[in-house]
């Protein structure tokens, strides 16, 4: 059957192959179980059925891009896009977390219309592809700030607003010890590197006393807090249309990145060409639609699915295994909850030791971005910068890319480039500057 269906050996695999790609992809990506609670959960949303919808979410989608698109792809809520939901969206705009939720719903459904047509390919071409380096270098960044904040190495300082914290606090040593494991994980290359750096620093934090252990099984926890809480109240303003079209912009670009940048390891390109089937990208856009639907932000392609390449995946059979495996996570909540839980140091900051390491690691994997930014063209240069240094000092990724956009387009008039450059870029800077002018 899976031969039959997976086309293995057309694609030069075996079951063995597979099973091995997609348990190789889980332990590439798992970190994200431990992660988006914490996450959605500092904006008001319930730990244990964020952890739910994160699993059942991310597997419903690793399972239509299986059997949709017969890629190795896995998919789960991406890194960014819940900084955005949380930070950006719910507590630097005081939108509630039904609205949020009901915005990445929205855009999830967008992204399924536009992949049902050749608009996709426009948008795509649309957007200069400084400004979409620089968009996930930004957030590359601004995840690793928080890292940073969350292990207690940046704190707020009077004056200069940041500073270095107090670095021989046990919280603050458990969180240096983990980034250098991770670290070091990373540069000897081993598989699952974050998730076993995470492991390695919860056993630290365990040693130090920081947190307590209450067990490996349980039942999962319920969906009934976040399942299916929508509010569509105050959809037609201004800001949420922003809202709805970020969320929409970084799950394509999200998404088509991916999907272009594992293609040529997954040997998916035919005679020096890959062409993106539909497919893959209703299999995003259904997860996006589906992790919203459940209570998570937005479900997109996963570029940690080149380490199940690597180890051997060529069909859609690994993504469906790794599915399963994320089925299957939600019932070591007691260590998922360990992992994710802070630790407090006063009556106003909790610090996240265990799971900081990540954070920071990550970001600099997202910076491999700034080599596509023309750093000797100014009109390229200037937007991509502003971008990525305004997204850090307003910790708003809305802001950032407002002012890549508005500068991109006001520079391409003198650069002799305004009518070269899409309308799309024109409208988009015109309809944010408008926001800066009428409504912040």
């Amino acid at each position: 059957m899976f031969e039959r269906y997976f086309k293995l050996s057309e694609h030069g695999s075996t079951w063995n192959r597979e099973l091995l790609g997609g348990v190789t992809t889980y332990l590439a990506m798992v970190y994200i179980v431990f992660v988006q609670p914490v996450v959605l959960s500092a904006a008001g949303m319930d730990f244990g059925a964020v952890l739910t919808a994160t699993c059942i979410g991310s597997a419903l989608a690793c399972i239509l891009m299986g059997f949709m698109a017969n890629y190795p792809i896995a998919l789960a809520p991406a890194m960014g896009h819940n900084f955005y939901f949380a930070y950006a969206v719910i507590l630097g705009m005081g939108v509630s977390w039904q609205q949020a939720l009901t915005a990445v719903f929205i855009a999830g459904i967008l992204f399924f219309i536009l992949s049902l047509t050749s608009i996709r390919h426009q948008i795509i071409n649309a957007i200069p592809k400084s400004l979409g380096s620089a968009i996930g270098c930004g957030i590359g960044l601004l995840i690793s700030l928080v890292g940073f904040e969350w292990g207690g190495i940046i704190v707020d300082k009077p004056g200069t607003y940041v500073g270095i914290g107090e670095l021989g606090s046990p919280p603050v040593l458990v969180m240096l010890a983990g980034l250098m494991l991770t670290a070091i994980f990373h540069v000897r290359k081993i598989a699952g590197a974050t998730l076993l750096g995470i492991v390695a620093t919860a056993i630290i934090a365990l040693s130090f006393g920081l947190v307590k252990f209450h067990g490996v099984f349980s039942a999962p926890p319920s969906l009934a807090p976040t399942f299916f809480h929508f509010d569509f109240s105050g959809f037609f303003s201004l800001d949420m249309i922003v809202v709805i079209a970020t969320f929409l912009f970084l799950d394509v670009f999200d998404t088509l990145g991916t999907l272009i940048g594992v293609a040529p390891e997954a040997g998916l390109v035919k005679d020096g060409k890959f062409e993106i089937k539909r497919g893959a990208l209703l299999a995003d856009a259904g997860g996006t639609i589906a992790g919203a639907l459940f209570g998570t932000s937005t479900i997109t392609s996963y570029v940690e699915s080149s380490a199940g390449i690597q180890a051997g995946a060529r069909t859609g059979l690994a993504a469906v295994v790794t599915g399963i495996l994320l089925l299957l996570t939600p019932f070591f909540y007691p260590l998922i909850q360990l992992i994710g839980g802070g630790v407090k140091v006063s009556e106003t900051l909790t610090l996240y030791p265990i799971t900081s390491p990540a954070l920071i690691i990550i970001g600099v994997m997202m910076m491999k971005g700034a080599r596509d930014i023309d750093w000797h063209s100014p009109a390229e240069a200037i937007p991509a910068f502003l971008t990525i240094i305004v997204m850090q000092l307003s910790v708003s990724i809305t802001d950032g890319i407002a002012f890549g956009f508005i500068s991109y387009s006001i520079l391409s008039l003198f650069s002799g480039r305004f009518r070269s450059t899409s309308p799309a870029i024109h409208i988009c800077a015109l309809l944010l500057l408008l926001r800066y002018i009428f409504f912040v």
